[in-house]
């Protein structure tokens, strides 16, 4: 009777995940197979992981194991083909009412600032500076939860993630360290550009006809640095919290904003609308996620408790000792991170800028030939990239508890899935090019001229578009630590510089197709670069006692490559042939089709299933694994609905 009591009270406490007291003189150990947080250094220098955060750090990988990055994943792909559809909407219409002509040209010279303000400030350098920064918070608040509660009395599962109870709170102190000074600069740096808009546009097109329409419409998007800032803040904070459909929802409600403005004010004031609604659609991004941030993070608590100065009496565990308690040191450790990051991002978007300098001095509409043809191309690319949006947290999380192998183990699975996604997508739109572009752009002032320009750009764009879908899936990687490294801006430097030598080379006598070309030439560049640093082999030292008796100790040294997470070369590269052989097959088999369906819509509806058809049988013959993965997923998925 006893041994049966004693057994059901194990299930109860494996059922509840309390914990029993661990006798007098003994030391609590985390459950087999739980990950555990990170440590101290130990003699060699290695990061130990103590048991006393494992509970908090183990909730993550249950996560996962419940579906919620499918389950995020889905959400958010939803409202990226959302966000996109109306990016599409926005681009119609504007070639509906202006065309490609040199009133559009002077508007997209304006939409640089945007662009670039996208780049640094929501998609890249604010999100790689901050998830990790906003992960290693949540991090710190959930093992200082653990270890400040009994056992008996801890909490479990999503409420172990994030407890609100700790005191100060790290992420609140963050929050009150670093947003304040963030608007006061980007305010300031709004203001500046407003003012230098003349000299801007000089420096950015100097061959354009439409002077003044262009630096009207760049004082318009100048107000994008503050309130993309903002958007960029908040998305990156909420993400790191795990709310993932108001940062997913905010290019959608920029582009209705565009679309509205431009709809209702375009007869009064002509291309400039367009910027208008430029700077409104800045300003519902950040409200469409001001009700989830300040749910997630209250302003007010987190000015009252980065005042109190009690930041340094956060009590810490073993597996803490690295971390910086007080906002200031953060701040400092952040700094060392934000100038790589930053520097990468602008050398990433300057590519655009050297393609709008090229080509203002080629004939009208070559600006607005290049912006439409990659707009539209690159729409795989963000749909290729929107699992690595939701798993980027994943994996600053796993690395700040210690956990590099579940932070490798995902990073491969999503370069995989992000190459099969861009890759299916770019042969769908070599093979049907003119025919996408005569139903999306083919109307009003977008004459057939203007399609077949912009068709043979876009063309020549997906060339490139696996490097720009490696690099963006690559980079977050080497952030994910939330260490400085300077290799992406490095490799990102040459690809620019390809670039810029190819453009300058090709514009002349291949014009906008040279300029493509070097574009596509200069990513690839970098994403073979970033492809190359993942050939190194992590060393693992197995697992030891502790010198104290608390626990495992697990070790992982990563000597030879800037990545905190490298995958290995050798099981990249098969499967990235794999699925270049079946992109070359369906785009093939799309563009003989394609001619034999008369019209644009029929043919492009033909297309959409001749070209998943014929990627997805290559590939699956070709012994790409995720094919028969994603197949049989997709099958139980139909079996359960039924």
């Amino acid at each position: 009777m006893v041994g049966v009591r004693a057994r059901r009270g194990r299930a109860a406490r494996r059922r509840t995940g309390r914990v029993r007291p661990a006798p007098e003189g003994r030391a609590v150990t985390a459950p087999r197979g739980t990950a555990a947080a990170p440590g101290g250094p130990d003699a060699s220098g290695v990061p130990e992981v103590s048991a006393s955060a494992a509970s908090a750090s183990a909730v993550e990988p249950a996560r996962e194991r419940g579906g919620f990055i499918a389950r995020a994943a889905a959400v958010t792909a939803a409202l990226t083909a959302a966000g996109a559809l109306a990016g599409l909407v926005r681009d119609q219409t504007l070639a509906h009412l202006f065309g490609a002509g040199a009133a559009t040209d002077a508007f997209l010279v304006s939409w640089t600032l945007p662009e670039v303000a996208a780049t640094l400030l929501i998609e890249d350098a604010m999100a790689l500076v901050l998830v990790p920064a906003f992960s290693l918070a949540l991090s710190r608040r959930a093992a200082t939860a653990v270890s400040a509660t009994p056992a008996t009395e801890r909490p479990t599962g999503p409420a172990a993630y994030e407890d609100p109870s700790a005191v100060p709170d790290p992420v609140r102190a963050l929050l009150a360290a670093t947003l304040p000074r963030l608007l006061l600069v980007l305010g300031c740096l709004a203001a500046l550009l407003a003012a230098g808009a003349p000299l801007l546009v000089d420096l950015l097109a100097p061959g354009l006809p439409e002077r003044g329409t262009a630096v009207d419409c760049t004082r318009l998007t100048a107000l994008t640095v503050l309130t993309f800032g903002t958007a960029g803040y908040f998305s990156a904070a909420l993400r790191a919290h795990r709310r993932f459909v108001p940062p997913a929802a905010i290019y959608t409600a920029y582009n209705v904003g565009i679309v509205a403005t431009v709809c209702v004010l375009h007869t009064a004031w002509g291309v400039r609308a367009a910027a208008a609604g430029v700077a409104l659609g800045g300003a519902l991004m950040v409200l469409v996620q001001l009700p989830a941030f300040l749910r997630a993070l209250p302003v007010r608590n987190a000015s009252a408790r980065a005042e109190s100065g009690n930041h340094d009496g956060l009590a810490r565990g073993e597996g803490e000792k690295n971390v910086p308690a007080h906002p200031a040191d953060a701040l400092s450790a952040a700094g060392a991170v934000v100038v790589p990051v930053v520097l990468f991002a602008l050398t990433r978007q300057a590519q655009v800028l050297v393609e709008r300098f090229l080509a203002s001095s080629l004939p009208a509409g070559a600006i607005s030939h290049l912006n439409y043809a990659q707009k539209v191309a690159q729409i795989p690319m963000v749909l290729s990239l929107m699992l690595c949006t939701v798993t980027f947290p994943v994996v600053a999380r796993a690395l700040a508890d210690g956990e590099p192998e579940r932070a490798r183990s995902r990073v491969r699975r999503d370069l995989t899935l992000a190459a099969l996604v861009v890759l299916l997508g770019a042969a769908y739109v070599v093979a049907y090019a003119p025919q996408i572009v005569e139903l999306l752009f083919q109307r009003g002032a977008f004459t057939a001229a203007d399609t077949a320009a912009t068709a043979s750009v876009m063309r020549v764009y997906a060339l490139g578009l696996l490097g720009h879908s490696l690099v963006g899936a690559l980079v977050r990687p080497y952030f994910s630590a939330g260490r400085p490294t300077w290799y992406p801006a490095g490799a990102m430097a040459a690809g620019l510089l390809v670039t810029v030598v190819a453009g300058a080379l090709t514009a002349g006598p291949w014009g906008v197709y040279g300029i493509a070309a070097a574009n596509a030439a200069g990513i690839t560049l970098t994403a073979g670069l970033l492809l190359r640093a993942l050939d190194a082999t992590p060393d693992h030292a197995p697992a030891r006692a502790s010198r104290d008796g608390h626990g495992p100790v697990r070790r992982a040294r990563y000597a030879r490559s800037p990545l905190p997470v490298p995958v290995g070369l050798g099981t990249v590269l098969p499967t990235l042939a794999r699925l270049l052989l079946a992109t070359a097959v369906a785009a093939t088999a799309g563009w003989a089709v394609a001619p034999l369906c008369g019209a644009a819509l029929p043919s492009a509806a033909a297309g959409a299933l001749v070209v998943p058809a014929v990627f997805g049988v290559t590939a699956f013959a070709a012994g790409v694994p995720e094919v028969p993965q994603l197949l049989s997923t997709a099958t139980r998925r139909f079996r359960h609905d039924r």
